[in-house]
């Protein structure tokens, strides 16, 4: 829901630092994921205030891949199917993360992680049928595949996992909210998507 707003904001910083950038698009792609990776251990040890800090760092490089590919016309396959797939390893890895550490909260980790199972499933289903029709949109910016929109998307996410790092004794709260979000923007997304693939005729 606020992702094309977000990109308003931060593509023009982000594409005036990529040319400047010494690694490739791939490598930040690499970075950003190590960077998530070491996120997810310091939620394990509780380390949320530093936590916080390695999300926001993983997040810029997400953002920053995109730009120097462009800045360089490398964009490639493998770097789309990285971006997308560190992206989705993170949303999954933290909840599990916050459940190691507090397994109080198993219920409500095992709620979000069925709602992002869902949503992830439905997103690419979709992305899929949308490059068999050759169905494109740049509403969330240039992808190298059809982003469907919903009220859950990547700046909510961020939002969610970083107030949960801030208040880290409201995650189950938080993520039984947060489920309920995403849930609706499954929803919203089938309704979407039954709508689109009925009105346009296969090839």
């Amino acid at each position: 829901m606020l992702d094309a707003m977000a990109r308003r904001v931060i593509d023009p910083p982000l594409n005036y630092i990529a040319p400047q950038v010494p690694c490739s698009a791939l490598q930040v792609t690499l970075i950003g994921f190590t960077l998530g990776v070491v996120c997810i251990a310091l939620v394990a040890v509780q380390e949320f205030t530093l936590a916080l800090l390695f999300l926001w760092l993983n997040r810029i490089c997400d953002g920053l891949d995109g730009a120097v590919a462009r800045a360089r016309n490398e964009s490639s396959d493998l770097g789309a199917f990285l971006d997308i797939s560190s992206d989705f390893i993170l949303w999954a890895a933290l909840p599990l993360a916050f459940i190691w550490c507090m397994p109080e909260t198993a219920w409500s980790g095992a709620v979000l992680l069925s709602s992002f199972a869902m949503s992830m499933t439905v997103f690419l289903a979709f992305a899929t049928m949308a490059e068999k029709r050759q169905l494109t949109t740049e509403v969330q910016g240039k992808k190298s595949f059809f982003y469907l929109s919903g009220l859950a998307e990547g700046t909510e996410t961020i939002l969610f996992f970083s107030a949960c790092l801030i208040w880290p004794a409201q995650f189950a709260t938080l993520a039984l909210l947060f489920s309920g979000l995403v849930f609706l923007s499954v929803l919203g997304r089938l309704v979407t998507s039954w709508q689109i693939l009925s009105d346009t005729s296969s090839e």
